[in-house]
């Protein structure tokens, strides 16, 4: 095989897993990472964008998302990469639950990235700003401009040449906030759940929470803790479920219930930290209160957008052969390759026949009415899209305990809301993947 030099942008796990894979192969590698340490995402950062909705693009950017008191919403078993097992360690600084504190990914990483001596391919604190190719008509190289962080002006932008590029620059940084009638003259505080860090600067507000997946509800029970009540604007379930006095109620009906003003006035004069989940915001008022599609009316302080992110690449310039419509990245042979240029330009980590095979799989969207922005959200293809990948490339598809766990916690999950990180069902299968892990540590030691 001829060995390549390729350009890895982003020192989070996709970016190290996929420059041990490179280097493995014998692929000369150069990783950019903007930041001064490994772990992309899950190095937490107390400092937010300077634009709490993340629309102003000179703001200052984290990159962050984490919030201080986030725990990981996956088994720990199932997020380790396969040879390096996400192992608990038990030892001052480290968190050994099965759904641990975010810090303990961070030492996961740090500990792969130095068992795997990746550090060492690594320019820390420079930021990519122009990936382009050398030559448009031969399609034989790529030209990577970097800038070191402090530094300005043309003298400081260093430029390299690549035969390819492995973008792997995460997707959780750029928000997409809700399109709301009326905000403009609301006259509220709004931010993105990016910019969520601690719940303390919520106290004795009226929260109201957009969203529908695992921030919207993490954030949702921290900010009641302060008192007042939170609205939970659910985005995708169509009944409605209403928490009061720490009793949940699913109230299934094909008809919207009004939250009546006498129920909120009781809420109030209780006095007492409430949740209440509602529908759709239709409109915002100047006069500080916001419509939701039931027709109830509401006063709110505080909007927080957990709405998920958009996709980004600003030091893309490849003449729109790969685009970004509604949160689609394309054209992209499964979610990695853009076919014009493979396999010279790769995305890793995008999901959540070459061009045949795309338009095919966009046609198949359309037809079950799958909207542009749920493209990469794989749900229960993702088994087959890992076996797939696996089988292309030589290595064993998915251990059927790693199938099972994920399915399982799926159950677990609607059946535990508030426990689901503390409560499980399913030690057989921790025992099967601890046999798994036993394994590959023991061969490990047989090949030092």
């Amino acid at each position: 095989m001829i060995s390549r030099k390729v350009a890895v942008i982003g020192a989070g796990a996709a970016g190290l897993v996929a420059s041990r894979e490179l280097r493995r192969e014998g692929h000369e590698v150069v990783i950019f990472e903007r930041s001064d340490r490994v772990g992309g995402t899950w190095v937490y950062d107390p400092n937010v964008d300077s634009d709490p909705l993340g629309l102003d693009t000179s703001r200052t950017i984290i990159h962050s998302s984490l919030y201080d008191s986030l725990r990981v919403n996956l088994p720990r078993e199932v997020m380790g990469f396969r040879d390096y097992p996400f192992m608990a360690q038990v030892k001052d600084g480290r968190d050994p639950r099965r759904f641990p504190h975010h810090s303990e990914v961070l030492h996961y990483l740090e500990d792969f990235a130095n068992h795997f001596e990746l550090v060492e391919l690594i320019r820390f604190e420079a930021e990519v700003i122009y990936v382009g190719l050398l030559d448009e008509e031969l399609m034989n190289g790529w030209v990577v401009k970097s800038m070191k962080k402090g530094e300005v002006g043309n003298s400081s932008v260093a430029h390299d040449v690549f035969d390819a590029v492995v973008v792997c620059t995460g997707h959780l940084t750029h928000p997409n906030i809700a399109e709301i009638p009326g905000i403009d003259a609301w006259p509220g505080k709004q931010l993105h759940s990016h910019k969520y860090r601690v719940p303390e600067p919520f106290s004795g507000q009226v929260v109201l929470i957009i969203g529908n997946s695992y921030s919207a509800e993490d954030i949702s029970k921290e900010i009641q803790l302060q008192k007042k009540f939170t609205l939970h604007q659910n985005l995708l379930q169509k009944d409605l479920v209403m928490i009061t006095f720490g009793f949940i109620q699913w109230l299934s009906t094909p008809s919207f219930i009004s939250l009546r003003e006498e129920l909120l006035d009781l809420i109030l004069s209780v006095g007492r930290t409430e949740y209440i989940a509602l529908m759709q915001v239709k409109h915002a008022h100047e006069d500080g209160t916001v419509v939701f599609s039931d027709g109830s009316l509401v006063p709110v302080d505080v909007i927080v957008h957990c709405t998920g992110y958009k996709y980004y690449f600003p030091f893309l310039e490849i003449n729109n052969t790969v685009t970004v419509d509604d949160n689609r990245v394309g054209p992209l042979y499964k979610h990695i390759f853009p076919p014009m240029l493979t396999p010279r330009l790769s995305f890793i980590g995008i999901p959540f026949v070459m061009i045949k095979d795309v338009e095919a799989f966009y046609l198949e969207l359309e037809a079950a009415a799958v909207p542009k922005h749920c493209t990469h959200r794989l749900a229960q293809k993702q088994f087959d899209h890992s076996d797939w990948l696996a089988a292309e490339i030589g290595c064993q598809p998915l251990e059927e305990w790693r199938k099972q766990m994920l399915k399982e916690h799926g159950k677990n999950y609607s059946a535990r809301r508030e426990t689901y990180r503390d409560e499980w069902d399913d030690e057989y299968l921790i025992l099967q993947a601890q046999e798994d892990f036993c394994q590959y540590l023991l061969a490990e030691v047989r090949n030092v």
